[in-house]
């Protein structure tokens, strides 16, 4: 096989136009703050939020999407601090751009500790959303993606876009289904910093869209089936003036 250097994909670019890119590339020193921060996250995970972990054994190695329910800024934290090893350190959150990347010291947070990439709600441009798909299969790169766009405010799940399907139709990248339960109760929408609370995250098996064309069809399909997915995991929700379940309480 013949070797060939490739320089990094943001090389070039100006500092600040570097943490706002798409093309974004970790070196080292994001590489030692992105460990430093996951290994605090878990901490704080695990010391608030007592946070249980169902179905890791279903995360494939990269590339692959982990999508998810969205109701709290603890739900990409969380998706975050479950991942190990390469999955970890290739992973990239896709978030707001028009709410963590808006100053420079927002950037700078969102970039090097979170390794999020921005998504401009309401004018991504096709191209945009291109070399993420790019990215995604050549980099061999783990998103962290919220189908329905934004935090639903009540709790309540909301239909999926399209943009997950424009990402994975046609291609073998897994989707790994999830579902965050207590995240909205923790840090609803509604207030500025979490409380102690605990969560339960479910992962599902990996979902596969080869099958389907890269086409608007195509991208629906993909966002109908991975929706479906997610809300299998949710837990059912008890009939009113149904009983409590008898026996002890989790641990």
């Amino acid at each position: 096989m013949e070797w060939k250097l490739r320089p990094a994909r943001d090389h070039g670019l100006p500092a600040e136009e570097r943490l706002r890119s798409l093309s974004r590339e970790r070196g080292l020193g994001s590489l030692l703050l992105g460990s430093a921060w996951r290994a605090a996250l878990r901490g704080y995970l695990a010391a608030f939020h007592r946070l249980q972990v169902t179905g890791r054994d279903h995360l494939p190695p990269p590339p692959f999407v982990l999508i998810a329910n969205h109701s709290s800024h603890l739900d990409a934290l969380t998706l975050s601090a479950v991942l190990r090893g390469e999955a970890a350190r290739r992973a990239h959150a896709l978030a707001a751009g028009d709410t963590f990347f808006t100053s420079t010291l927002s950037s700078a947070f969102a970039a090097y500790a979170v390794n999020a990439l921005p998504v401009w709600r309401k004018r991504t441009k096709s191209g945009e959303l291109a070399t993420l798909r790019e990215r995604l299969v050549e980099d061999r790169l783990v998103y962290i993606l919220f189908p329905e766009g934004t935090r639903a405010r009540d709790g309540a799940m909301a239909p999926f876009q399209p943009g997950i399907g424009v990402l994975v139709a046609g291609t073998e990248v897994p989707v790994v289904p999830c579902f965050l339960e207590g995240c909205h109760a923790a840090w609803p929408p509604t207030r500025s910093w979490p409380r102690p609370g605990r969560l339960r995250l479910r992962i599902g098996a990996p979902l596969r869209f080869a099958d389907l064309p890269a086409t608007r069809a195509g991208w629906e399909e993909a966002a109908r089936r991975c929706e479906a997915a997610v809300r299998a995991l949710s837990p059912p929700v008890a009939a009113a003036g149904s009983p409590p379940p008898v026996g002890p309480s989790p641990r």
